[in-house]
């Protein structure tokens, strides 16, 4: 789920690839993405070192938890994912998130593959991420935010909703700085093929929660802050 990205472990570019091959090369440890958002190519991608976030090892900070707790945002999940997908495409300046990411994207959303996560102000998306799960994976693509910290609350929701669903990872593919001020950390490939075949048996519920009802803070504090 990084800020920016690097090209530096890409492979030979792909002609064509469809919904079911990412969700197969996701399981092997390898996600899409393009140069830049005009590119017509997309390449294969594998980390020498992976990103991933520690369910228990969110850092909360006194005022993200003092926002959290405010309410300042209405939390939603799956409402919608153009607005997620566009708003992370247009709030970079060099962005991966080219016309054949977002339309293999959104036929994962429409197969219930891909989530989001929505933070909205008076009646506005101004923040949020989407992301990829399989079995007990939340592979995380990307965020963004138009208010501030409004992508940390997002993620601080992720991480909650992850943990009551019975997931065990969260890919974050890369750690920007930010992710790291936030408690991702960087595993080496080897060791975190082993993470994913794990997380790979069993399934998650990413809809542990009610689709259409508002994230309760409360709820979402007291599982960040157990055990």
């Amino acid at each position: 789920m990084p800020d920016q990205r690097s090209a530096n472990d890409q492979s030979s570019p792909l002609p064509e690839i469809t919904p079911e091959l990412v969700l197969r090369a996701y399981a092997a440890g390898y996600f899409p993405m393009a140069e830049h958002a005009d590119s017509k190519e997309l390449f294969w991608v594998e980390p020498k070192e992976r990103g991933i976030l520690p369910l228990d090892g969110l850092h909360l900070s006194r005022s993200l938890i003092k926002t959290i707790r405010s309410s300042r945002f209405d939390v939603y999940v799956d409402r919608d994912f153009e607005a997620v997908i566009n708003a992370c495409a247009q709030t970079r300046k060099d962005t991966w998130i080219n016309a054949r990411i977002h339309s293999l994207y959104s036929d994962l959303f429409r197969q219930g593959k891909v989530h989001t996560v929505e933070c909205f102000y008076e009646g506005r998306c101004v923040g949020g991420l989407y992301g990829l799960s399989i079995g007990r994976v939340f592979f995380g693509e990307s965020m963004f935010h138009l208010m501030r910290d409004a992508s940390k609350v997002a993620l601080a929701h992720l991480v909650a909703r992850l943990r009551a669903g019975g997931y065990v990872l969260l890919d974050t593919q890369f750690v920007t700085s930010h992710l790291a001020s936030l408690g991702a950390i960087t595993v080496p490939k080897i060791e975190y093929r082993v993470l994913l075949q794990d997380a790979l048996q069993g399934e998650g519920d990413f809809l542990v929660w009610p689709q259409a009802e508002r994230d309760d803070p409360r709820q979402i504090l007291a599982l960040l802050e157990s055990p």
